[in-house]
């Protein structure tokens, strides 16, 4: 998995992470396919995805996993009664939202593998296309 266990302790404690798991590891496995799923949506026009979260250990992009981390605990916290502790689980989940949409727009530029298309060229962004106001000549 993309997601390790010891990753998750950079962001929450042990004691805290059996708690919103409910110590079942379909509950996190879950919740972590979601926060992928979900940021991907985000990366996929510039970025390949596939490859991203597929690679392991150092090669990650350690901004990437803790986004991730904070995105899946926001889902665990979500199904839990009482939604405990999710004060701080949304303000994570908002700033990790904000920079997707950062990436997105182009303002934020992660090292991560960019998309290809059949032949193998990059996907060089949106294009934009503009044109001048409409002259409109009355005589």
């Amino acid at each position: 998995m993309f997601i390790t266990e010891e990753d998750y302790k950079v962001v929450i404690g042990d004691a805290a992470l059996k708690v919103i798991t409910q110590t079942d590891e379909a509950n996190r496995a879950n919740a972590e396919a979601e926060a992928i799923e979900e940021m991907s949506g985000y990366l996929r026009p510039k970025y390949d995805c596939t490859a991203a979260f597929a690679t392991e250990g150092e090669q990650r992009n350690r901004q990437l996993v803790m986004y991730a981390c904070d995105i899946a605990l926001y889902h665990m916290v979500s199904a839990m009664p009482q939604k405990m502790g999710s004060e701080i689980r949304k303000e994570r989940y908002e700033r990790a939202i904000k920079w997707l949409e950062g990436v997105q727009a182009g303002k934020i530029i992660p090292d991560l593998p960019l998309a290809t298309d059949e032949e193998g060229n990059t996907s060089g962004g949106t294009t934009l296309f503009s044109s001048q106001p409409q002259l409109h000549h009355t005589w």
